[in-house]
């Protein structure tokens, strides 16, 4: 995957950071795939502190590791009703919104008892943290979920107990099971890993992550499929706050982070300029403050844009655009972005503003565009940046603002409006072969409305 442009670390803020235990990879493979994803929560944990031998902490709504003094955090977790083999398995913890961090979030490994109480646990009678090292946090922040690579330890159903330890005297502090939403998980995929070969997936939506479930439902649609992840902007609501990110979409779609290439929202730039957005998503989401970018995916050259920004011909961005597209060598282009150009929701109108984008993609021979904005979704047959049906060098373009909040309805349909609807949520799935794509709308648990069908690149 090739991307332009600059990429800084990426460092922690206060915002929701996933880390995970190993380096991420970024999975780019299509493939045949048959997976799911089930969460489960402790049925016990504490923790033990060297200076107090006799007490048992198993109801305390935190739990710690330490040096200074020596505290030891103890999870049992009891997986059931997985069939298929475990692809992955991840330990994911909250730290507390009352500490500010710690330089070390401690060392995780495996135990061999899984019997130890919760309430009669103490310093004196601790079982034994005498497995494998499955991974260590380093530096952890306040308020913010993390996450343990510990799919060598998990084979299926059974009982499984993690202990972990800390050299550090700075103690890092996590919600118990105890703190209801933010407990412990253990989240588990099971299925057919995709072979590494074959041609890149592509996947997402837009309008996603708010108080309700809607994005619950598609961030466990994203579990089963491979590839890479794009949003198109509304990330999470109402204010694109650093609060709503950790509250929001971290324990939604915050999981696929390390595989997400997102854009902008206005409800993202509700917060001045932006800031917790491109804190939470780094060098993902682009330079800071710019929010566009590009890459490359297979035979196919990928383009994020900012429709928050200046759009108009001769602008900064727009002159981007153009310089990005004529030194592009892959024969196919798709480009997304916030606001549609053609839409037929009656909640809001078509941006024209964002015509000199699609003019100069146009101009390019690009062949999809993808929109959020109005939460629907809306597919529109290949046309010119006039709005007129355009076979030979029209780009197919698609609203796919469904990803979790509140749906919008229809107004007036627009002209060469082909697929539309306004009451399922889901993702919006594109294969990325090498002359061609094939798109699909896949629902979420409940929901039946499909669309698909496949386009050549000009």
């Amino acid at each position: 995957m090739d991307f332009r442009f600059p990429r800084p670390p990426v460092t922690l803020g206060a915002v929701a950071v996933l880390v995970a235990a190993t380096a991420a990879v970024v999975v780019t493979g299509a493939g045949t795939a048959s997976a799911a994803s089930v969460t489960f929560t402790p049925v016990a944990d504490t923790y033990v502190q060297s200076d107090t031998a006799s007490t048992n902490y198993g109801t305390s709504a935190q739990i710690v590791v330490d040096n200074a003094p020596v505290r030891r955090t103890f999870l049992r977790f009891t997986v059931s009703g997985v069939s298929g083999t475990v692809t992955s398995a991840k330990l994911r913890l909250r730290t507390i919104s009352g500490n500010s961090g710690s330089d070390a979030g401690g060392t995780f490994r495996k135990m061999s008892n899984t019997t130890w109480s919760e309430t009669g646990t103490t310093w004196s009678n601790q079982p034994a943290i005498d497995g494998a090292t499955l991974g260590s946090l380093g530096a952890v922040s306040g308020n913010t979920w993390y996450e343990i690579d510990v799919t060598s330890a998990v084979a299926g159903n059974g009982t499984y107990s993690f202990g972990a330890t800390s050299a550090s005297g700075d103690g890092a502090y996590y919600d118990s099971r105890e703190s209801g939403a933010d407990a412990p998980q253990l989240v588990l995929t099971t299925g057919t890993t995709p072979p590494p070969s074959g041609d890149p997936v592509f996947v997402g939506a837009g309008d996603i992550a708010n108080s309700g479930s809607g994005d619950s439902a598609t961030a466990a649609l994203l579990d089963g499929i491979p590839g890479t992840v794009f949003t198109t902007g509304d990330n999470v609501y109402d204010n694109g706050t650093a609060a709503e990110f950790s509250s929001w979409y971290e324990p939604t779609w915050g999981r696929h982070k390390a595989r997400t290439r997102p854009t902008p929202g206005n409800h993202d730039y509700n917060t001045s300029g932006a800031t917790p957005y491109y804190s939470y998503f780094g060098a993902q989401a682009g330079p800071s403050g710019r929010g566009y970018y590009s890459f490359d995916l297979g035979n196919w050259h990928i383009v994020s844009l900012n429709s928050n920004i200046t759009m108009s011909a001769g602008s900064t961005q727009e002159q981007w655009l153009r310089a990005d597209l004529a030194a592009s060598t892959k024969p196919c282009t798709l480009a997304y972005w916030h606001h549609p150009l053609f839409t037929s929701s009656s909640n809001h109108a078509p941006s024209t503003a964002t015509r000199p984008l699609y003019q100069a993609l146009y101009d390019h021979n690009a062949d999809v565009v993808v929109w959020g904005h109005n939460h629907v979704y809306e597919r529109f047959g290949p046309m010119n940046p006039s709005g007129g049906y355009d076979a030979s060098r029209g780009m197919r373009s698609f609203v796919a603002g469904m990803g979790g909040a509140g749906h919008y309805s229809f107004g007036t349909i627009q002209p060469n409006s082909e697929a539309r609807n306004s009451t399922a949520y889901g993702v919006l799935k594109f294969t990325l072969h090498a002359g061609s794509y094939d798109w699909q709308f896949v629902p979420v648990a409940g929901q039946t409305y499909n669309d698909s069908g496949t386009g050549t690149c000009h």
